[in-house]
């Protein structure tokens, strides 16, 4: 990929990221909590692959490689750090408890809502 593809992909990224989101809350607010988590959680692996694409010039094909190579710029870049433990929190509590095992509790819907934060600090990050 070329510098200009890259910027051009990390845009589109953190667009789609900012979409999903928007539809994560219209789920919440419809009283779909299970499928807002998921959608939170999408909004957040975009984020950060968006961040790691432009930290590295890699997009990463999968949850395992994103989680790897965002660990891996948290060594190299030590304000990523801000997102690490977010990122964890979101897939264990968005993603696998209240997804997968139906098991949504009292801080789903502020992990929800807080992901559009997430999402700020990784575009920030970006930058960087």
């Amino acid at each position: 990929m070329t510098a200009t593809s890259i910027r051009d992909r990390v845009a589109e990224l953190f667009a789609d990221a900012r979409q999903v989101q928007s539809q994560a809350i219209e789920r919440l607010e419809a009283g779909d909590l299970r499928d807002a988590a998921e959608k939170a959680w999408c909004a957040t692996k975009r984020a950060t692959d968006a961040l790691i694409l432009a930290h590295t010039g890699e997009e990463p094909p999968t949850t395992a490689a994103t989680t790897d190579h965002l660990d891996d710029l948290c060594r190299v870049t030590p304000p990523a750090q801000v997102l690490q433990g977010r990122y964890y929190s979101r897939i264990y509590h968005l993603h696998g408890m209240c997804f997968y095992s139906g098991y949504c509790n009292s801080q789903t819907e502020r992990r929800i809502r807080e992901t559009v934060a997430y999402i700020d600090d990784a575009e920030s990050l970006a930058a960087i």
